[in-house]
């Protein structure tokens, strides 16, 4: 009766670690018996705790790219409560009966075990708690106190009051908290951040208040426990010791900052062929064009890499008029191969798929039988079982085809839907391979375009899991054609920059339930254009010329403007790999001394120069916060002194842009496609806002600022001082 039913519930059948003795001291820590098993704590680098319970050998699949460090010199205490291990500024204390850790700073606390009480005493959460097949992990939050990460998800960027699911689904919408790409990496900007390593299912109660308002409950679903404890300044120095651990961005070919143009989907080559003469023809700006689902192979069979014949007779004439256009194609795939396909059974003697627990082929099915075999693009398939190195290698091997005839890039679509009861070659069940399995598809398309790829390593990727930005790109799924789905898409960019993402993109007119309004095609363009990467998709038609001439003059403009970011992009994804900064910044990320700034979450900053408004309404209303500092229009040229709140009706050709005081941006010229640039960064011009900080430099320009003057500005590139 003094304990919440949802709790005793929940909790049924888990142990709490008791009886916590020290062993002996390791490198960069220590080693404590308890009896679930050992406990080991390390100071894996600065800054970063790692604490690991249990001994099961699983499969680590390299989500981790980094070593512990080994110069790190780590102080045991014994003390009466239990044990303090400190390194350097950070103590970790870990006390005995329940075991319980107090993370600390210096003299500031952090991060503590539960501290919710019934009202005998008693806690109404175990701290650290096991049963057969899981673990409990359930740490304090305080008022007020936000939580960002995990992901890519849609609602709100702090989650704060939510329960979610790290686990890869097929979101079909971007209206709920499920997602394509999630990452089991929560912080606050008050210091601390956890990271749990592991590839299965983890439930994070985040201060959920039907379990406790108070309360981080994590539920990590497998029989290890491995978690990181990160303790950062800012939320910057957060995501750059998240991605030293887990990895960090290579650099994208300069045509991927292009237009990418697509739809579900060009039915035929004359009709592919039609839409980029038309773009050529109207001088609407474009670098890629996209073949989509069901546009260049058999529905009944894909995907076997095979072209179409009565569709794409000569897939190499094809490619070849695109390219003299100066277009890259995009090809979409995933990793299924039909029942229908004569591939199919040659893949499975040589056990190239993933199979059931009687070692036969695990056929996935879209819908159920007799349903799917009306829809011809949904066959019964295989799964391709990327844990057998040979499948892996075939499966790479079978892209040199489409790099050798021109393609220039993959959509790698799908790879949520791995059943928790399959078996895959490495001895692990769909259980453990569901949410990686994403990861290592992703991976391998990768390394194809690495390997054959004629125009750079890239992928478009829809799902992901730990690591994942070591794969670059991302774009969001399938989000409904209305406002919501424009905003539910930025969140989502954002949330996934929070987690170590550095890139995004989204549907530009929203991928379900048909073509949008003319206002609102335009106003997602507006915001699709600012961001890393912009594409044009949908189940319709997303062409601008379609949306009436209005709609076409006010996106012509924009994607003229998008070529001109170019420069400014580069740089900021140099930064990206540098130390794992997303190009696009959430208010908390890239404000973080500024609290006021946190709750205005469709807002953000592209870059450290320019601060976006999207126009996420009908009414074309917007409400949006200006923090500290002189902030200029990039309309209309007036400096605005933050911090303060304004409301505006904003023109249909135009949303809110500001530079920051302080910032430069370097510009390139206004082209058609990115074959008319000069190579490596084609600058045109350089705005500065203001008083240039002094030092400022941006990622790979050699222009820097001293004593106010610009630095080995090039002769040809015109300066304008706002």
């Amino acid at each position: 009766m003094f304990l919440n039913q949802e709790s005793l519930k929940i909790q049924e059948g888990f142990q709490g670690i008791e009886n916590l003795t020290f062993q002996q001291e390791i490198p960069g820590g220590a080693r404590f018996s308890t009896l679930a098993g050992s406990l080991e704590i390390t100071f894996y680098a600065s800054g970063v705790v790692r604490l690991q319970l249990g001994t099961q050998d699983r499969p680590q699949y390299n989500l981790l790219a980094s070593s512990p460090e080994t110069d790190l010199a780590v102080e045991l205490v014994d003390t009466p409560q239990g044990y303090h291990l400190k390194a350097r500024d950070l103590v970790l204390e870990l006390l005995a009966s329940p075991m319980r850790i107090i993370l600390r700073k210096g003299d500031e606390l952090l991060l503590e075990s539960v501290t919710d009480r019934a009202f005998l005493g008693n806690l109404r959460w175990l701290p650290f708690a096991k049963n057969l097949d899981s673990w409990l992990v359930s740490l304090a939050l305080r008022s007020g106190e936000p939580v960002y990460g995990s992901g890519e998800k849609f609602s709100t960027l702090n989650h704060r009051g939510h329960l979610i699911n790290s686990w890869n689904e097929d979101a079909t919408t971007a209206n709920s908290e499920l997602s394509y790409k999630n990452i089991p990496f929560l912080w606050s900007p008050t210091g601390w951040g956890v990271f749990t390593h592991t590839t299965a299912r983890v439930v994070h109660a985040v201060g959920y208040p039907q379990w406790s308002h108070r309360s981080y409950v994590l539920k990590v679903q497998e029989q290890n426990l491995d978690l990181f404890l990160l303790a950062a300044d800012t939320p910057a120095d957060m995501i750059a010791k998240y991605t030293a651990l887990t990895g960090r961005t290579q650099e994208l070919p300069r045509w991927s900052y292009g237009v990418w143009m697509s739809r579900a989907y060009y039915k035929t080559s004359e009709e592919t062929l039609e839409v980029a003469q038309k773009l050529r023809q109207r001088e609407i700006p474009c670098d890629v064009l996209v073949l989509d689902g069901r546009a260049w192979h058999k529905m009944e069979t894909r995907f076997d890499f095979q072209w179409d014949p009565e569709r794409y007779p000569d897939p190499e004439a094809f490619v070849r008029l695109l390219r003299d256009d100066n277009f890259k194609l995009c090809l979409w795939e995933y990793p299924y191969i039909s029942v229908k396909n004569p591939q199919f059974t040659e893949l499975v003697k040589k056990k190239y798929l993933l199979q059931t627990k009687d070692g036969e082929p695990y056929i996935h099915r879209w819908l159920p039988y007799p349903f799917d075999s009306v829809y011809p693009h949904l066959q019964p398939s295989g799964m391709i079982d990327f844990t057998n190195p040979e499948a892996y290698q075939w499966y790479l091997e079978a892209h040199k085809p489409l790099f050798d005839v021109g393609a220039s890039v993959m959509k790698t679509d799908y790879g949520e839907s791995i059943p928790e009861d399959a078996m895959a070659h490495n001895g692990d069940t769909g259980e453990r391979l569901h949410n990686v399995y994403s990861l290592l598809y992703n991976q391998c398309v990768y390394e194809a375009t690495m390997k054959y790829g004629p125009d750079g390593a890239i992928v478009w990727g829809r799902a992901g899991w730990t690591g994942i930005q070591r794969y670059p790109m991302q774009w969001g799924g399938d989000p409904q054609v209305d406002w919501e789905g424009l905003a539910a898409s930025i969140r989502g960019g954002l949330s996934f920059g929070m987690s170590g993402g550095p890139y995004y993109s989204h549907d530009i007119g929203g991928y379900a339930l048909g073509n949008p309004t003319p206002d609102l095609y335009i106003r997602w363009a507006q915001a699709g254009v600012m961001m890393s990467h912009t594409r044009f998709h949908g189940a319709g038609l997303r062409e601008p010329w379609f949306y009436g001439a209005q709609a076409e003059t006010i996106i012509k403009k924009w994607l003229t403007w998008r070529y001109q970011l170019i420069p400014y992009l580069q740089a900021c994804a140099l930064e990206a790999k540098q130390n794992g900064m997303p190009v696009m910044r959430a208010m908390p990320l890239a404000f973080p001394k500024d609290p006021q700034s946190w709750g205005f979450e469709e807002q953000y900053m592209l870059g450290p120069s320019l601060l976006v408004v999207p126009v996420l309404v009908p009414e074309s209303k917007v409400r949006f916060y200006l923090p500290r500092g002189g902030w200029y229009d990039l309309w209309s040229g007036e400096r605005i002194e933050g911090p303060q709140i304004l409301e505006r009706r904003i023109p249909l050709d135009h949303i809110p842009l500001f530079g920051r005081a302080g910032k430069m941006l370097p510009l390139g010229p206004a082209v058609q496609h990115t074959n008319e640039l000069k190579p490596d960064l084609h600058l045109a011009e350089l705005w500065l806002f203001g008083e240039p900080d002094e030092g400022m430099q941006l990622p790979g320009l050699e222009l820097v600022v001293e004593h106010g003057s610009v630095v080995n500005l090039p002769e040809n590139v015109t300066l304008k001082a706002w």
